[in-house]
C-alpha cells in the first residue's frame, strides 16, 4: 500500500502543469482607468512596468485599476519632485529612482549588450526583464498610431516553440500576455535617455533591467 501511495504521489507531480513566471505577474496598463489625456500616464510605461514587477516580487495576485493608477501617479510625483520632471527614464534611472529609491528594493540589475539567448536564459531562470524599446517598431495594432517612440515592456517568459516573448505591455489594455516574435522584439530594444522625448542613444544600446525575487 505504501509503495502505491508513493507511486501516485510522484505520478501526480509528473503530470501536474508547471506554472511559468508569466502566470504570476499582475498586469496593469499605464493608464489603468483609460485616462490617456493625463500626460503622466501617457508617459507612464516605466512606472507601470516597475509596478508590475514589484507586484510580482511581493506575490500579489492582481492590481485593480484604482490602486494601480494611484501608485503610478505617486511614483511619477515622487521622482519628479526629487529628481526633476522626466517623461522618459533611462534604464539606469528606472533602477535607481524607482526600484532603489521609491520601492526600496535592490534585487535589480542592468544587463548590457543583450542577445535573444541572454534574454531567454534570464527568463527561464525565473526572473523578469524590463526592456526599453522603440515602441513604434513593435507594431502593436492596439497602440494609438503611430505608437510611442520610447516605450518599456515587461518580458515574462519565452515560448521556444513559437519563438515569441510573452510580455505584459502597459501601452494597451490588451497588453497582458501579449506575444512578440523574438526577432521583432529584439530589434526594437533600445535604451533611450531620460528627458522629454530626446533622440535615442547611438547604436541602439541594448541594455535591459533584470528583476529577481529575494
Amino acid at each position: 500500500m505504501k509503495s502505491l501511495i508513493i507511486f501516485i504521489f510522484f505520478s501526480a507531480l509528473a503530470f501536474s502543469p508547471v506554472l511559468a513566471v508569466s502566470d504570476f505577474v499582475p498586469f496593469t496598463p499605464q493608464a489603468p482607468s483609460a485616462n490617456w489625456a493625463d500626460p503622466r500616464q501617457q508617459d507612464g510605461c516605466e512606472e507601470a512596468s516597475a509596478l508590475m514587477a514589484m507586484a510580482w516580487v511581493r506575490g500579489e495576485e492582481s492590481l485593480s485599476a484604482q490602486e494601480a493608477e494611484a501608485e503610478i501617479l505617486r511614483i511619477v510625483d515622487y521622482t519628479q519632485k526629487k529628481y526633476g520632471e522626466s517623461p522618459d527614464l533611462y534604464v539606469a534611472d528606472v533602477v535607481t529612482q524607482i526600484f532603489y529609491d521609491y520601492f526600496d528594493y535592490d534585487n535589480v540589475c542592468l544587463l548590457y549588450e543583450v542577445t535573444p539567448i541572454k534574454l531567454e536564459k534570464y527568463l527561464k531562470a525565473g526572473h523578469l526583464i524590463l526592456a526599453p524599446t522603440n515602441g513604434r517598431a513593435l507594431a502593436n495594432p492596439y497602440f494609438n498610431p503611430p505608437g510611442p517612440d520610447n516605450h518599456m515592456v515587461v518580458l515574462k517568459d519565452y515560448d521556444s516553440k513559437t519563438l515569441e516573448f510573452i510580455t505584459n505591455d502597459p501601452g494597451t489594455k490588451r497588453g497582458e500576455n501579449y506575444r512578440y516574435h523574438r526577432d521583432l522584439l529584439f530589434a526594437a530594444i533600445r535604451a533611450y535617455p531620460s528627458g522629454n522625448h530626446l533622440p535615442h542613444l547611438p547604436q541602439d544600446e541594448k541594455t535591459v533591467i533584470v528583476v529577481k525575487k529575494k
